[in-house]
């Protein structure tokens, strides 16, 4: 399959129906406007510069907010809804009752486990919101 030039891709859309007449935007004649391409995930927030001490009960279902917005830390209480659409919690069932340490930064590699990235200088460095 042969790759099309710019000026082809242009001259189909056109052809599709895509160009001529009333332009939904201002582009100049012959631009073809290409949407983002990139489908990541906004950036979590970080709710904490340490991790918070959580006594979980086995066979409890939990869901760790991921996006860092929750007044309910470090629990979802869907705030990523509008504040980070994109992102979801994690959702997770404790298998014994343990006492466990749950990352606040929200740049574990271990989610929803604290692994100790918020001491590297990216987490510490960012000054927090205060606390009401």
């Amino acid at each position: 399959m042969a790759l099309l030039g710019p000026a082809a891709l242009v001259t189909l859309r056109r052809a599709a129906g895509g160009g001529g007449g009333a332009r939904p935007c201002r582009d100049p004649p012959g631009v073809l406007r290409i949407a983002s391409l990139s489908s990541a995930p906004p950036e979590p927030a970080a709710a904490a510069t340490e991790p918070f001490a959580v006594e979980l009960r086995a066979g409890k279902k939990y869901a760790w907010c991921a996006c860092g917005h929750s007044k309910s830390q470090p629990f979802c209480d869907g705030a990523h809804r509008t504040a980070a659409p994109g992102v979801s919690p994690l959702r997770f069932t404790a298998e014994e009752d343990k006492r466990v340490w749950l990352c606040g930064c929200k740049r574990t590699r271990t989610p929803p486990y604290c692994d100790g990235t918020h001491k590297e200088g990216a987490v510490q460095s960012p000054r927090l919101p205060p606390k009401p």
